[in-house]
């Protein structure tokens, strides 16, 4: 059973040590590893390979960011994920085998820790499901065991926070973990755990950026805390990396969920500094004909500096090359002055047209529908304007029907009709345009009734004086 299957089952998850205890059908306890979800996850991108260096040390990892090396010493088959007994002072130990093989010793030269002269501690065998209970029913007695200390604490009146707590695989020894920001003297504070839990106590202490890692979750990049996916040595972290970098100096945004600063501000510090190297040294204002001028900001990326003819103010700030300044710099050391600050060339350069983003489907316009559905309700404002015509002229568009179906082609007739269309033209516009007059097409057509007596008789007295 993989780790993805325990939503069927009732498994109880253990999220600091990344792995899922289940039980099977004969009650017998038994851990799937969740792949991925550990801290300080390494992945193992040698597995298959054959190990130059042997298979005599691994790395097991414990809750949270802690781990350790271990030596295989009775040469068993271990693999990734394995459940194994260590040794311990005193008692032993429950882990979780992550690493093994070259990388191990690649993993060791990372983090600094020299295996020369070392004596490792032992891996005994594999975990059996007895070993598997006595650990979890340890790992049930850590939280309560850390609320309980606080409260110890608190009464003693220690400037300390107790901010985790690791039980032993054996229940023999617990590690508490505390941050302070003085020094503490806990020895009181150790009688009254040792005697209140039965077990050996031992305090470590631990930063904030530790506590962060140990905690873990995301960071305002959206991915997990580095303090918690891969760093394990911290390095220190000031303000002037965000100077260098020219980054605002905003509380809020440069400290990280640890309260100090973020730890990716020195990422790329030394590819600034490497590159501001390039830029010359301002000790004094740039001499011009027309002034002073100020070196306010730069811009590494664009490799320009800004310059401003008041020192106090970002205003009016005017954009020079590297070249153009050292040029400048040049000419003041031999006591001259340039007619402007401006480099003529990049003055026309920028007055050059700069190209532009077209598309040519045109989906970059938000009313890109709008012309195909305006076209489509014109087109049937011409139908319905049409059927006003027909049908609001006074009737005699149905006679004029009747009268051609009915054969009769007189000279007179045909006269009258073409007079009765234009009469009926002037009317539309005597009366406020088409849409009034489709309008009133419409009510007489869905209503059935005939337009008024008076417009009757006008039509009829017109198309008599015509003939």
């Amino acid at each position: 059973m993989s780790c993805t299957d325990c939503d069927k089952c009732k498994c109880i998850r253990d999220i600091g040590r990344g792995c899922c205890f289940c039980s099977d059908e004969n009650n017998e306890t038994g851990v799937e590893i969740c792949q991925g979800g550990a801290k300080l996850n390494v992945y193992d991108w040698l597995e298959g390979m054959p190990a130059h260096q042997g298979e005599t040390l691994f790395e097991v990892r414990f809750k949270n960011t802690r781990k350790g090396y271990y030596l295989n010493a009775s040469g068993m088959s271990l693999e990734q994920g394995d459940i194994v007994v260590v040794e311990a002072t005193p008692g032993h130990d429950i882990g979780i085998v992550s690493l093994g093989g070259d990388l191990v010793f690649r993993q060791m030269r990372r983090t600094g820790f020299n295996p020369a002269g070392v004596e490792f501690k032992k891996i005994y065998r594999k975990a059996k499901p007895y070993d598997i209970e006595k650990w979890q029913e340890a790992i049930g007695l850590e939280h309560p065991t850390m609320i309980r200390s606080r409260q110890i604490a608190a009464d003693l009146g220690l400037n300390m926070k107790i901010g985790d707590v690791e039980y032993q695989g054996d229940k023999l020894k617990a590690i508490f973990y505390y941050i302070a920001d003085e020094r503490v003297d806990f020895r009181e504070l150790i009688k009254i755990l040792a005697d209140r839990f039965r077990i050996r106590i031992e305090m470590k202490q631990i930063g904030t950026r530790q506590e962060a890692g140990r905690i873990g979750g995301i960071g305002s990049c959206g991915r997990e805390l580095c303090c918690a996916s891969w760093i394990s040595s911290f390095v220190s972290v000031t303000t002037n990396s965000a100077r260098i970098q020219e980054i605002s100096l905003n509380p809020q945004k440069l400290a990280g969920q640890c309260s100090k600063l973020k730890c990716c501000l020195v990422y790329e510090l030394d590819a600034y500094v490497d590159a501001r190297r390039e830029f010359p040294r301002i000790h004094a204002p740039l001499e011009t004909l027309d002034g002073l001028y100020y070196l306010s900001k730069i811009d590494i990326f664009d490799r320009t500096m800004w310059f401003s003819s008041d020192p106090h103010s970002m205003a009016a700030l005017t954009p020079l090359s590297i070249e153009r300044v050292r040029e400048i710099i040049a000419m003041n050391k031999r006591g001259k002055k340039p007619d402007r600050l401006e480099d003529p060339t990049a003055v026309d350069r920028q007055h050059e047209e700069e190209p532009d983003f077209r598309s040519a489907v045109g989906e970059e316009s938000i009313t890109r529908f709008d012309k195909a559905k305006r076209d489509r309700n014109r087109g049937r404002g011409r139908d319905r304007s049409r059927v006003g015509q027909n049908g609001g002229n006074g009737g005699n568009g149905e006679n004029h029907t009747a009268n051609y179906v009915g054969g009769e082609s007189s000279s007179a007739q045909e006269q009258a009709s073409r007079s009765h269309a234009e009469s009926g033209n002037r009317l539309q516009r005597q009366s406020g345009g088409p849409n009034r007059t489709r309008s009133q097409g419409e009510a007489v057509q869905s209503q059935g009734k005939t337009p008024s007596k008076r417009n009757n008789r006008y039509n009829n007295r017109k198309i008599k004086n015509e003939q």
